[in-house]
C-alpha cells in the first residue's frame, strides 16, 4: 500500500485520515494539536513535529485546513509544502477555500512539476466517519484519476466540476445553498412550535411535502427530532457555525467579482453573522434555529 501524508486533523480530517489508514495505507500525519495526532498514532499513524517532515517519501499530500491562509501558510514559503515534497507527489487540498488561492496554489505547483487538485468535500462529519463523503474536484482529469482510488476510500461520489478552482466554486454554491436551506428550516419549524405544532411531528409533514430538504430529512436542526443530528446533542460537533459563515463569505465575495445576485446567500451570510455574535460560533451550524426559537 502507498505512503500517504495527511496534514489537518480536525472534525473531518481526522476521521479521513482513519478510513485510510482501515483500507491499509501508511500514513503520516501532521496537526496543530498534539491530541489530534494521538489518536492517529494510536491506530497506526507515525506523526511529525512539521508539516514538511510529514509529506517525506509520501506518494500522495491530503490536506484539509480551515481557511485560505491556513492553506497558503502550509503550501507556500521556502518551508511549505511545494518545496518540501519530492517530485512526482500529487497535492490533494480538501479544505473549502477562494478559487483564486487554489488556482494560484495550482499554477505554482506546475512550475514546479507536481499536480495538484482541489478537492473540497460535502457530507459533514458523519459522512467522513462512514467514509460516505462528495468530493467535489478541480484540476486535471489525468490527476484526478491517480487521486480517485483514495478518495473512493474517503466518498462514496467523487465529481470533476473543471480546472483548477471549479471545485472550490461548486462547493461554495452548495453550501451557500445549505445556509440558506438551513436557516428557512429553522424559520418554519419555529413557526410552527410558535403556533403550537410539534416540530417532529411538523417535521415528518415537511420531509414528504414539497418543502422537503435535506436539514428535515437527515440533520434537523430542532433538539430531540433526530437523536443522531447534532441539535439533538446541544449542537456539538457537526459543522461549526464560524465555518458556515466563513463559506457565506466566500460565497459572497465570488459573487461581487463576477457581478452575480445572491439575496439570498447574503441574507443567509447576515444571519449567521448575527447567530455567531451571540456565542455560537463553535456550535453547528444548524444552531441557527436558537435565532427564531428564542423569537417565537
Amino acid at each position: 500500500m502507498d505512503t500517504i501524508a495527511f496534514i489537518g486533523l480536525g472534525h473531518m480530517g481526522k476521521p479521513m485520515a482513519l478510513n485510510l489508514i482501515k483500507a491499509g495505507h501508511a500514513l503520516q500525519v501532521y496537526d496543530v494539536l498534539e491530541s489530534s495526532m494521538a489518536e492517529l498514532r494510536q491506530a497506526g499513524a507515525r506523526s511529525f513535529s512539521s508539516s514538511a517532515e510529514s509529506v517525506r517519501g509520501a506518494r500522495v499530500v491530503f490536506t484539509m485546513l480551515p481557511a485560505s491562509e491556513h492553506v497558503r501558510q502550509v503550501y507556500e514559503g521556502p518551508h511549505g509544502l511545494l518545496q518540501a515534497v519530492e517530485p512526482g507527489t500529487l497535492l490533494v487540498d480538501c479544505s473549502t477555500i477562494e478559487a483564486q488561492v487554489s488556482q494560484d496554489l495550482a499554477a505554482q505547483a506546475a512550475q514546479r512539476g507536481l499536480a495538484m487538485l482541489d478537492a473540497p468535500v460535502s457530507g459533514g462529519t458523519a459522512g467522513a466517519a462512514a467514509g460516505t463523503l462528495t468530493f467535489i474536484v478541480g484540476g486535471e482529469a489525468q490527476a484526478l484519476e491517480q487521486a480517485r482510488p483514495y478518495l473512493e476510500i474517503m466518498g462514496k461520489a467523487v465529481f470533476h466540476a473543471g480546472k483548477a478552482g471549479a471545485g472550490q466554486v461548486a462547493k461554495i454554491c452548495n453550501n451557500m445553498l445549505l445556509g440558506i436551506l438551513m436557516a428557512g428550516t429553522s424559520e418554519a419549524l419555529a413557526l410552527g412550535a410558535a403556533h403550537g405544532l410539534d416540530p417532529q411531528v411538523l417535521s415528518s409533514i415537511i420531509a414528504r411535502s414539497s418543502g422537503r430538504n435535506w436539514a428535515t430529512e437527515l440533520y434537523n436542526p430542532w433538539p430531540g427530532v433526530m437523536p443522531d443530528a447534532p441539535a439533538s446533542r446541544e449542537y456539538e460537533g457537526g459543522f461549526g457555525t464560524a465555518l458556515m459563515l466563513k463559506d457565506l463569505g466566500l460565497a459572497t465575495d465570488a459573487a461581487v467579482r463576477q457581478h452575480s445576485a445572491t439575496p439570498l446567500g447574503e441574507l443567509a451570510r447576515n444571519l449567521y453573522a448575527l447567530h455567531a455574535a451571540q456565542g455560537n460560533e463553535k456550535l453547528d451550524f444548524s444552531s441557527i434555529l436558537k435565532l427564531y426559537r428564542n423569537r417565537s
